[in-house]
């Protein structure tokens, strides 16, 4: 585990969904720094500060206003619009404040422009590990920015990610989280026609995968959701909602760098058909469901 020593520090987290609730617990219990919570559902604040101590506030901008630094983790772009928008206008001059969304790289250029405006700092840091991830303190943070912001930020951060990694200017870090989304979608489906194929052959599935799992084609997803898939568990933290969400800023930054994405397209079609079937809640891993049904 990374080495989080650092003073305590007055701070604010914006979000207490499935991510952003154990992330701010985090930076509480594992960092020791004070912190203030604001969610859109105020039962979520009480139940974090229930749990975690600190304090909770009824908006973003109470929430920024003494912070020094502001982490927000929330849905789309329109979201980070409104809640760093507004908390910006109560952050004091040379404040950070660093999200953790996963939302187009226009949007955190927008946010960076408009702090650089106000004296502040943004920083665009999307995150990888799920759920699991977010609960255990180890999630992949990419990061996008001003260099020395990242460099003050980073020890908080720290708190809940293993790997926290400046990726460059403002945006860099939304556009590193899509290269990851476009991984994980080609290797979700290669993995789900394995295991249907293994199944439809007649073979034990969980044997095949620890067989092959020591081989060329091992991966994290398929140490983690080869065996659930042929199972049929699909009840885990990152729902196709928002893999499509997620695969939507994808496509619509490749038709902007002209980048070519045909599998990546395909895929995000078929999880479309699985929330046809219903699936909008299931796992990302739930692709299976179409081949098997």
């Amino acid at each position: 585990m990374a080495d989080t020593a650092t003073a305590s520090r007055s701070v604010a987290f914006l979000g207490l969904g499935t991510m952003g609730f154990p992330m701010a617990g985090h930076l509480a219990v594992r960092g020791g720094h004070r912190v203030t919570v604001c969610n859109r559902t105020a039962a979520k604040a009480e139940a974090w500060t229930a749990r975690f101590g600190g304090a909770g506030a009824a908006t973003p901008a109470e929430a920024a206003r003494d912070a020094e630094l502001v982490f927000l983790c929330v849905g789309g772009d329109d979201d980070v619009r409104a809640v760093a928008g507004e908390a910006m206008t109560a952050m004091k001059p040379g404040t950070i404040i660093a999200d953790h969304s996963t939302v187009s790289a226009t949007v955190s250029r927008e946010m960076a422009d408009l702090a650089r405006e106000r004296g502040l700092f943004f920083l665009d840091a999307p995150v990888s590990g799920g759920q699991a991830g977010a609960e255990n303190g180890v999630l992949t943070v990419m990061v996008g920015g001003d260099a020395d912001a990242f460099a003050r930020a980073q020890p908080l951060m720290a708190c809940y990610g293993r790997s926290v990694t400046h990726m460059g200017p403002a945006g860099a870090g939304q556009l590193t989280k899509m290269v990851n989304q476009i991984c994980i979608a080609g290797l979700l489906q290669g993995l789900a026609e394995g295991m249907a194929f293994a199944q439809k052959a007649g073979l034990d599935g969980h044997k095949v995968v620890d067989v092959i799992g020591k081989g060329a084609a091992q991966s994290w997803q398929m140490d983690n959701r080869a065996k659930t898939m042929l199972d049929g568990r699909f009840d885990f933290g990152f729902a196709v909602d928002w893999m499509r969400k997620d695969l939507g800023i994808v496509l619509d930054e490749a038709r902007n760098n002209g980048a070519t994405l045909p599998v990546t397209a395909l895929v995000d079609q078929f999880y479309a058909e699985v929330q046809g079937m219903g699936g909008n809640r299931l796992d990302t891993s739930s692709l299976m469901t179409r081949l098997t049904r």
